[in-house]
């Protein structure tokens, strides 16, 4: 026996906590739970505040909210690993969770499950406000005002090719003909006080929007965000599919509208409650060399590339105003717990939209996004007659190949429930003893993440190669399926009750 199969149907989500409207409840909250270190001392935004709150990734300690930075005005403050993992005991996805209106103690399955049913929920539209009410707006500043010398933009790591503007912020963008409005993570390089540059990349939505400005020979309007309601650069940072607008699907995540407000210089909306907004326009050409950068997978590369150049048009930002930083590396970091949870959560929603039988997906979060892992449930010989396991990886395989989510990892796992993707010690388990190391593997050639670093550098750089489908899936009950051996399912109940009375003794 190998212990009771956890359930397919989609799981009660845990009751809703406190929706955070802007970034300083959020603080306050991960405060009380001991999850937040005010940093008094006076630190630079020219790599050491990265490299706190690197470390702090890496030890999972708490929050940095550095409260005085060098070379700027009194008040001026950074907020590093806003979405890392926590330091909370026992609650590992605590900032996750938090971010997007569930309780700190939430699992990883219980996460996964809320963002696919927002999915597919009802988007509720944003609601527009006056300046009045907008947070954003306390401060204007327009003209030569309008720079960025008097923020602590941060050195992320030593060898970036400059200070990055947006490491934690959402692109507000919009097409011309007004039908999509993106909200959108991209890493943003500082030039001068007056213009950034940053990556576009064709496939991802930014590209998307700037190539429909590109064809009418027009700058882009856009607005860079930072700070405000933790949903929006959480959900910002998740790939949800082109045309759908973030704010609503925000909006379904908590039940009730964001607030918005307008723009001062360009024709667009932005989250009132944000720290700082920057607008302006994005260049038609490539006209800046960016990078390098240190990236999701670890490594930073030391190529540039050529990209589109946004001006500084107007700044707004409130009193006292906090810029978030994530500083990206080996995970676990922000791209890890935020992009690799929505792609599990995207997957998961894409296999069940196709009829499939699926548990969970979960993308193990120190494979570095470049690993999706499917489990399905004990029974589902049962629900698909006469369907090996071979043809229920396909079919899966199938369905993702044909996804931006499923392209974005490089192999995925075709498992059984009795193992939680996320539990690393289950998982390492699993792969080590149900993956072949050669056979029972499909790959699919096509569409590949230019930043997964397990491909070459020519796969890279064409964004072609292979995808791969593993069938880790046990044999059926009467095909010789091998017993667990753990202390859950080598001994009758009556055995582990009376062990785990005594335990203390």
């Amino acid at each position: 026996m190998t212990g009771p199969a956890p359930t397919t149907e989609p799981s009660a989500t845990p009751t809703p906590a406190t929706r955070f409207n802007d970034l300083r409840g959020y603080i306050d909250a991960l405060e009380a739970l001991g999850d937040l270190k005010r940093v008094k001392r006076t630190v630079s935004a020219d790599l050491e505040a990265a490299a706190v709150s690197r470390l702090s990734c890496e030890l999972q300690s708490p929050a940095p909210l550095f409260e005085s930075v060098a070379g700027v005005a009194p008040g001026f403050r950074l907020f590093g690993a806003p979405a890392a993992l926590s330091a909370a005991a026992g609650k590992p996805l605590a900032r996750v969770a938090m971010s997007v209106g569930l309780p700190a103690g939430a699992t990883a399955a219980e996460l996964v499950e809320h963002l696919a049913r927002t999915r597919h929920a009802a988007p509720v539209p944003p609601r527009l406000v006056t300046r009045d009410e907008a947070p954003c707006k306390q401060n204007v500043l327009l003209g030569d005002d309008a720079t960025l010398d008097r923020f602590p933009v941060p050195q992320v790591h030593e060898f970036d090719g400059g200070r990055y503007a947006n490491t934690w912020g959402i692109i507000v963008a919009r097409t011309p003909d007004g039908r999509w409005t993106n909200w959108s993570i991209a890493r943003i390089m500082l030039i001068d006080g007056k213009h950034m540059t940053g990556l576009v990349i064709p496939a991802q939505h930014i590209g998307m929007i700037w190539q429909e400005w590109v064809k009418i020979g027009k700058p882009m309007p856009y607005a860079l965000v930072q700070g405000g309601d933790p949903a929006v650069p959480f959900v910002g940072g998740i790939p949800l599919p082109p045309g759908v607008d973030e704010a609503g699907y925000v909006g379904a995540l908590y039940g009730e509208p964001v607030d918005v407000v307008r723009c001062e210089t360009v024709d667009l909306e932005v989250p009132a409650g944000a720290e700082i907004v920057i607008e302006g326009h994005l260049s038609v050409g490539r006209d800046a060399r960016e990078g390098p950068f240190g990236e999701f997978a670890g490594y930073a590369s030391t190529e540039t590339s050529m990209q589109p150049v946004y001006t500084v048009e107007a700044i707004t930002h409130r009193d006292d105003p906090i810029w978030p930083l994530v500083a990206e590396g080996r995970p676990v970091d922000e791209f890890h717990t935020v992009t690799g949870v929505g792609q599990a959560a995207e997957v998961l929603a894409e296999l069940r939209d196709a009829g499939l039988p699926v548990t969970t997906a979960w993308s193990p979060l120190r494979a570095a996004s470049h690993w999706m892992v499917v489990t399905v449930p004990q029974d589902w010989r049962e629900r698909l007659p006469g369907v090996e396991s071979a043809e229920l990886t396909h079919r899966i395989g199938e369905v993702l190949a044909a996804s931006h989510s499923g392209r974005a990892t490089a192999a995925t796992f075709v498992l059984d429930d009795d193992i939680d993707p996320a539990d690393d010690t289950d998982l390492l388990w699993a792969l080590a003893t149900r993956i072949h190391p050669l056979d029972r593997a499909e790959a699919s050639y096509g569409f590949v993440h230019p930043l997964l670093n397990c491909y070459t550098h020519e796969e890279r750089a064409a964004q072609s190669g292979p995808i791969v489908f593993h069938d880790g899936l046990l044999p059926a009950q009467d095909e010789g399926r091998l017993l667990h051996s753990s202390f859950a399912q080598a001994y009758p109940e009556r055995i582990r009750r009376q062990v785990l009375d005594h335990w203390d003794d």
